[in-house]
């Protein structure tokens, strides 16, 4: 089988080629820096070219480009593809991509798909897949795919776009602000280098957090905050809900504090099944720090 990837030089292109080169299949890496694209190719023992017309020989193509770009892609795309070709998106929301295809790619069957996890996995064993036909082939086609997937220890899941992208707004979109506000947080104060020789697990685990979001491709998490459904509404929550808890502290209302506290545990546990094992949890992440 042989794959093409648009985006090949990217982080996520890099790493499904691989990921599928290493599984046997044989890939070709397009896109528009043909120095990095050589230099990925040779490093990977993957064909490399800018031009698109390569996807004409694939039996799959996998586009991998930002989001900002996808509709460019997929109309320049279009012309070169038939009917016998599976073409798969991975980007992180759904909607936007899989209309896009839907609107300039007509031939070939297509499916979005999001691995729920960034280039730093060392394979597909215990991370989410999400997958989101929207048709009855392409749901034939996705249950093929979480087939391939489960077999290599994946955990897939299967929803439309919207459901997708809603979600994510949550998974996505709440995580990496929380984040981004946090680090713009610790940047203003005193004594940021002493902080990790000093601190405790929790401390730990929030600075890892902080840090792998800062340090990634802000265009892309601009790209991710601005294309979210209903994130800004998300966001005010979260603002709200932080402004009632400074208050609780600033106003020194310990009873109240711990009784909102103790109402959050009993629903927490009630949605979460394994709620009690999360401290245990943050402790084997941190220690593998």
């Amino acid at each position: 089988m042989k794959v093409a990837i648009i985006g090949g030089s990217g982080k996520m292109g890099k790493w499904f080629a691989r990921f599928l080169l290493e599984d046997g299949k044989e890939v070709v890496l397009i896109g528009r820096n043909e120095a990095k694209l050589k230099k990925i190719g040779r490093e990977l023992g993957a064909q490399a070219t800018t031009n698109i017309e390569a996807v004409k020989q694939a039996d799959v193509i996998l586009i991998s480009v930002p989001i900002d770009h996808f509709e460019e892609v997929a109309t320049k795309l279009s012309p070169h593809t038939h009917s016998e070709q599976i073409i798969l998106d991975i980007t992180s929301v759904k909607v936007l991509p899989v209309a896009a295809m839907h609107r300039h790619i007509k031939k070939g069957l297509l499916l979005g798909t999001h691995p729920v996890f960034g280039p730093g996995a060392g394979s597909v064993a215990n991370h989410n897949f999400v997958l989101t036909p929207t048709n009855q082939q392409e749901s034939a086609l996705a249950e093929k795919v979480r087939g391939y997937l489960e077999a290599k220890g994946a955990k897939v899941t299967l929803m439309s776009p919207q459901e997708h992208d809603e979600t994510m707004t949550v998974i996505l979109g709440l995580a990496h602000f929380i984040a981004i506000v946090s680090a713009d947080t610790l940047a203003n104060l005193d004594r940021l280098s002493q902080m990790p020789q000093i601190g405790g697990i929790t401390y730990k685990v929030l600075l890892s957090l902080v840090e792998s979001v800062i340090s990634e491709d802000p265009e892309l998490y601009a790209s991710l905050q601005m294309s979210l459904p209903n994130l800004p509404e998300i966001q005010e929550l979260f603002q709200k809900s932080a402004k009632t808890w400074a208050a609780l502290v600033k106003h020194k209302d310990k009873p109240e504090f711990a009784r909102r506290m103790k109402a959050l545990r009993s629903k927490l546990e009630q949605d979460n099944p394994d709620f009690g094992k999360a401290y245990d949890n943050m402790y084997r992440i941190a220690e593998g720090l």
